[in-house]
């Protein structure tokens, strides 16, 4: 198989729901004061608002995956971008704090079913030599989506809206949603799933569309996987066997959540209110954040297979602590805040350049394949929940404690991950997945 424009084409509207995750997950930033005010919001109801899009979010990655396999990735990713537009504008147009609630739970449904959805879609229709880059062009468009939405929310600031700002912030997402939606009637359906409903004809129509060299033979084998899975689908993954891995999945996904990544990128434009910037300077300094991200998520990207997971994470650990403990040093001081933009970029580059970049592929090479996606859900569902956890608690800990408090958490949540991984985490670079059921103790 070689990839053709119908590759292209399927792969970039299948990651465009990637970006409607990113902007978002991100665009909440630049709202959570005016919210505070127009619904007289305290902090715990601020996290509530912020946080209940995460309970949404680990709802649909959990439910959806099933749904996609019994009526199709595609057609169910339309209902994710349907879930979209209504999210946007359930938003822009809240009359009251429960209709807002609810419109960020729906956006949080779209997000957790995307986030499945989404790499499983292109990774059906991919050519196997360029998978791992396509796919990786979702992960990509997820970092293109948070800067959009941070220089979304510094544009529409320009045009000093007043009372209104907040909701046009929140309704530009449904643009692209809108837009998401039609796309997505102009590409196929995955030639896989549709063996797997025995649509054969148009099984083999697509794998030829998709520019398959030999689409009969590429159909048998599609066939004989699917019989295999169909052999070890009731295989459970909580036995012993799989208790490292398991163990590792979930440390992983924890510790993405504790380096503070998702509580920051939501609560950015009110850091930088913390330390004394204005909206206009604060929503500049997001976009500068937020475009460090996606150039140290290409770094990361291109260094995984070079360095090594274990070596980024350590490495990752260790720049985390030091930025968080910088920041946390600047609130507690009160000087020296020009410096802050300044770390919480060097943050962004070092998890981006190790955790962001490790964290799926990680979890994905360490069980085997018959229980590999009841494996990455246990670690997709750690790395959920505690970004629910931290984004209720990050404004209840400020005002219970101190602006610098959460930061201390994250560096020493940092200086732990460290000796965790030094002890605890096998390096995959280079071994080949039975080896590393071997290595595991799995085989």
């Amino acid at each position: 198989m070689t990839i053709n424009k119908h590759v292209i084409k399927s792969t970039l509207v299948g990651a465009l729901g990637g970006l409607l995750f990113g902007f978002d997950t991100a665009v909440i930033a630049g709202t959570t004061s005016s919210l505070t005010r127009v619904y007289s919001l305290s902090p715990k109801e601020l996290g509530i608002t912020v946080s209940i899009a995460l309970i949404g979010t680990v709802i649909g990655s959990l439910v959806t995956g099933g749904i996609g396999q019994k009526y199709g990735g595609r057609n169910v990713l339309r209902f994710m971008a349907a879930l979209y537009i209504f999210s946007a504008l359930g938003c822009a147009f809240a009359w009251s704090w429960p209709v807002l609630l609810l419109a960020r739970f729906l956006g949080g449904l779209g997000i957790g079913g995307s986030s499945v959805l989404g790499p499983v879609y292109i990774a059906e229709l991919a050519p196997a030599k360029l998978r791992g880059r396509l796919v990786g062009t979702f992960q990509i468009n997820i970092v293109v989506g948070i800067l959009l939405a941070y220089l979304s929310n510094f544009l529409i600031t320009l045009l000093h809206l007043g009372a209104t700002e907040w909701r046009w912030e929140f309704g530009v997402a449904a643009v692209p949603a809108v837009l998401f939606f039609f796309l997505l009637f102009g590409v196929p359906e995955s030639a896989r799933w549709l063996a797997t409903k025995q649509r054969t004809s148009e099984s083999l129509d697509v794998l030829r569309l998709m520019g398959s060299a030999n689409a009969e033979e590429e159909l048998a084998v599609i066939s004989e996987s699917i019989q295999a899975e169909h052999a070890t689908k009731s295989q459970p993954v909580f036995r012993m066997i799989y208790m490292r891995p398991i163990m590792l999945a979930i440390l992983i996904g924890l510790f993405n959540q504790l380096s503070g990544i998702n509580a920051i990128l939501y609560y950015l434009n009110d850091i930088f209110a913390y330390a004394g910037f204005s909206k206009v300077s604060g929503n500049i300094q997001a976009v500068a954040v937020g475009a460090m991200n996606l150039a140290a998520t290409l770094v990361g990207m291109a260094m995984i297979d070079r360095v090594g997971r274990k070596k980024l994470l350590l490495f990752g650990a260790v720049g985390m602590a030091f930025c968080l403990a910088g920041v946390a040093a600047i609130f507690t001081t009160h000087t020296h805040l020009s410096l802050l933009v300044w770390l919480l970029m060097a943050y962004i580059a070092f998890f981006a350049t190790s955790q962001g970049a490790v964290i799926w592929v990680y979890i994905g090479e360490i069980f085997p394949n018959s229980v590999r996606s009841k494996g990455q859900g246990i670690g997709c569902s750690a790395h959920w929940i505690m970004n629910a956890i931290l984004s209720f608690g990050f404004p209840v800990i400020v005002q219970r404690f101190s602006h610098a408090t959460p930061f201390v958490l994250f560096a020493s949540m940092m200086a732990v991950q460290f000796v965790v991984v030094f002890i605890l985490f096998p390096e995959t670079k280079g071994i080949s997945l039975e080896d590393l059921q071997k290595k595991l103790g799995m085989a």
